[in-house]
């Protein structure tokens, strides 16, 4: 890509990507799931084998039969192709994490990254679709902190890109020492206990909003964090001078 592109059309045209194929994908999965309260035969193959017993009955029963059956393979298959940049980005990760990590060959971080996902992914079959609830509930509370963090850096610390020292990307010492993150991370992490409501644990803030108990987790580990993270980074500037 040429250095003097137009950011606004790239903006644009990564947002419309995006978008377009999630809204799609989303609204078709939303009209499939009003299928288990129009037609019982949906419900209980849900109920029986979860999201797979659902798009089995949408594509097999009574609709397109084995042409449907082979459609459910390789829609079971394309699984794997959406792990593929997830598997490759924890070599990178892993990298970023520790310099010294980097002494290890990419193939062998994405071995073990394999390796970790099928050890959780095996007992977590069986109840598929609470696992993965409370997995992406979990992720949910980490951005709201990641947010609070990362926008408050670039817009009351730095504020603003042409600010970036991008000259120092490999030298620690002008990275942040990261306490003030630390802080920030347990503020929010608090904020997620007293606030969520979930099925395997109410907070005391939580369960307190109307009859059966409201999840203002998200929130509260966003704000938390937000206050945590501008009380001790000027600090930490002050201190550390980064």
């Amino acid at each position: 890509m040429r250095t003097d592109s137009n950011p606004y059309k790239i903006f644009s045209l990564v947002l419309a990507g995006l978008c377009v194929p999630l809204i799609f994908t989303m609204t078709l999965g939303a009209a499939a799931v009003t299928g288990i309260k129009t037609s019982t035969k949906y419900a209980t193959l849900y109920e029986e084998h979860s999201v797979g017993g659902l798009v089995y009955a949408i594509l097999c029963q009574d609709s397109l039969h084995r042409f449907g059956e082979f459609l459910s393979v390789v829609l079971a298959m394309s699984t794997v192709c959406n792990n593929i940049p997830n598997m490759y980005s924890i070599a990178l990760g892993a990298q970023c994490f520790w310099s010294q990590f980097a002494r290890v060959p990419r193939i062998v971080w994405t071995i073990v990254g394999n390796c970790l996902t099928l050890a959780i992914c095996i007992p977590g079959y069986y109840s598929f679709e609470s696992v993965m609830e409370n997995f992406m509930n979990i992720i949910g509370y980490y951005l709201a902190i990641y947010d609070a963090i990362t926008f408050s850096e670039h817009f009351i610390h730095i504020r603003g890109f042409k600010n970036y020292d991008v000259s120092g990307y490999n030298d620690k010492s002008k990275y942040n020492p990261g306490w003030a993150g630390l802080f920030a991370i347990c503020c929010g992490a608090a904020g997620v206990v007293i606030g969520m409501d979930q099925t395997w644990y109410v907070g005391k803030v939580g369960g307190k909003i109307g009859k059966y108990g409201g999840d203002i987790g998200f929130e509260l580990a966003g704000t938390f964090a937000f206050i945590g993270y501008n009380l001790t980074r000027p600090f930490e500037k002050k201190y550390f001078g980064r």
